[in-house]
């Protein structure tokens, strides 16, 4: 049975590659757009819970608008439903979010009123940079808080770092909020490597299975059921975690006791290296 998550089809349109392979009323090639609101929630089912979340500028196929929802599909794969008011199609970023958050403000001039807050990896427009500011069509960021596209870090850890404290939130994927494979995800994301959305997808997806006995080392992924984590070095762990509802760094051996025994969530199922 095919992923629902990953398969971009439902009661009334499927994607036309997927034509012959799933019935629908419409096969479609679907359209290209462009989040266009700073956090959107993404839902397995119109106004259902959040089960991920896409930032400022990320690229997005269209197939269905249906009574002010839209069907999309990511460009992790992820499939899902969100308010058709969240997409625009006249943006080409050029620059992303390299803060841990920032503000757009309404002039280039740090008293100014702010418009709106813009989570690490959202992506911009810059039309024009003077005086420490960029000049993006929504207002005015920092310059010292963006940096031209692509995405090119080396190291996924020092990403991931970058949400320290960050508070936790199921299927969160901003600054603002995130979980366990949102962190995994940013990681990958500012390194170019691709990435599924949830955990279970990324155990599948990422990386070789290390050898038994074969030492961890800073890069490294730990799963467990429904949980991911990275690896700092060989006795500590970065992860978002409903424990201490945040991100935060913690013991391996003390995580993976608790995990297996106080919560009940069994013990480590793969240690991968990208």
């Amino acid at each position: 049975m095919s992923d629902v998550r990953l398969t971009p089809a439902n009661a009334r349109v499927a994607a036309l590659s997927l034509k012959g392979q799933v019935a629908a009323p419409r096969h479609v090639e679907g359209e290209a757009r462009r989040i266009a609101v700073p956090v959107a929630d993404v839902s397995g089912a119109p106004g259902g819970a959040r089960t991920r979340q896409w930032l400022m500028g990320a690229p997005v196929t269209c197939y269905e608008v249906h009574e002010g929802t839209a069907f999309v599909q990511g460009e992790d794969g992820y499939v899902g439903y969100l308010p058709a008011t969240a997409l625009g199609s006249d943006m080409t970023p050029t620059h992303w979010v390299t803060a841990r958050a920032t503000h757009v403000y309404s002039a280039p001039d740090l008293k100014s009123p702010e418009r709106m807050s813009l989570s690490h990896l959202s992506r911009v427009t810059v039309t024009g940079q003077s005086g420490g500011w960029a000049e993006t069509p929504m207002g005015h960021v920092p310059a010292s808080h963006v940096a031209a596209l692509p995405m090119m870090q080396d190291d996924p850890v020092s990403a991931a770092e970058v949400y320290l404290g960050t508070p936790y939130l199921w299927g969160g994927n901003s600054s603002f909020g995130i979980d366990c494979s949102g962190l995994v995800q940013a990681g990958c994301r500012v390194c170019g490597i691709a990435c599924p959305g949830d955990s279970d997808l990324q155990e599948a997806a990422l990386g070789r299975a290390l050898d038994a006995g074969e030492p961890l080392r800073r890069g490294d992924l730990l799963f467990w059921r429904g949980h991911v984590a990275w690896v700092l070095d060989e006795g500590r762990i970065l992860h978002a975690n409903a424990h201490s509802m945040s991100t935060t760094i913690e013991d391996l051996p003390a995580a993976i006791a608790r995990i297996e025994e106080a919560q009940g969530g069994g013990p480590v199922t793969a240690r991968k290296r990208l």
